[in-house]
């Protein structure tokens, strides 16, 4: 169990803090991205670190990472890892997120590009066929 002086969670209070379900944090917790103490009863206690690394969980998944890539950008993949390579570990996998982003971006901008161009051609043909 954590120390005394180390601020402890159970998993509702976390999950309604942090808007998810009790099953969220359960499944981060089977995949090894959080682990939580338990009491004598065996009833999970959460730590202010544990509650950190789930903000960084919802975090990653906001920003469309895999928990695979979560899991290294927070270190745990990687025991030996120090901060800085930690921190270099997501700059890098940022750059790639961002490189997808602005393809999406531009993929988009071409899909609108067409729409429109159709949309005219529409117009233009519907005129045809309706005489005022």
């Amino acid at each position: 169990m954590t120390s005394p002086s180390t601020p402890e969670f159970s998993i509702s209070k976390l999950a309604e803090e942090l808007g998810i379900s009790t099953r969220t944090i359960r499944f981060y917790e089977e995949k090894g991205l959080i682990r939580p103490a338990r009491t004598k009863g065996n009833q999970r206690i959460y730590s202010k670190r544990d509650r950190t690394r789930l903000k960084l969980i919802l975090r990653g998944r906001r920003f469309g990472y895999s928990l695979d890539e979560i899991s290294e950008m927070i270190g745990l993949s990687d025991v030996d890892m120090d901060e800085m390579s930690q921190i270099q570990k997501s700059l890098d996998y940022g750059d790639r997120k961002l490189e997808d982003i602005r393809q999406r971006i531009e993929e988009l901008r071409m899909l609108e590009r067409d729409m429109l161009d159709m949309k005219e051609r529409l117009v233009k043909r519907l005129k045809v066929l309706k005489p005022s």
